[in-house]
């Protein structure tokens, strides 16, 4: 968790739950013990804020903290009541919360590339006008988020994704597009 809205937001969904907040971006050393102290205990799900600073925070503690689940929550139920206000786990309703927790992934970094740069750009994910839109809904489908072009085939490898995953995820995407 980054901050005491997001804690506050889980407490009012699932009760009392345990949280580690980050406190922004820059995690310092304390914080990356602590949770390195509750993965080898119990584990830890590392659910951030769908933006630039919440990917930052998810790639710091997966950087110190090899092996932990993640949860994804998407923008769109993440975005807050006023136009002011930045995305935030804080403004997601519980069903969403429990949506991103039901979905939990965890990230193989030595994991065989299985899905090829081609695959992307056929699949019209990279290269494409429309591609970051369909990034978008992609990472919605497999539960990874959304990521750029550069991102995404390091993103699909890390969580394992199969070609057949990939594919059925591919086949959900269009048809969506198809009955837009």
């Amino acid at each position: 968790m980054e901050g005491r809205d997001d804690t506050k937001r889980l407490h009012e969904a699932f009760g009392d739950v345990d949280t580690i907040e980050t406190r922004g971006s820059a995690i310092s050393e304390k914080t990356l013990a602590l949770i390195k102290k509750a993965q080898a205990t119990r584990g830890v799900i590392v659910l951030t804020d769908p933006d630039f600073p919440g990917e930052k925070i998810r790639k710091t503690i997966s950087a110190a903290v090899p092996g932990v689940t993640h949860a994804f929550l998407p923008r769109e139920d993440a975005k807050p009541d006023h136009a002011h206000q930045s995305l935030g786990v804080e403004h997601a309703t519980p069903a969403a919360l429990r949506e991103a927790l039901g979905h939990l992934t965890t990230e193989v970094p030595d994991a065989p590339e299985q899905i090829s740069q081609e695959d992307l750009y056929t699949a019209e994910l990279i290269g494409s006008p429309r591609a970051a839109k369909r990034r978008a809904a992609l990472g919605d489908i497999l539960h990874i988020s959304y990521t750029n072009g550069k991102q995404l085939q390091k993103r699909l490898r890390q969580f394992e994704i199969t070609p057949q995953q990939f594919a059925d995820a591919l086949t959900q995407l269009n048809q969506e597009e198809d009955h837009a």
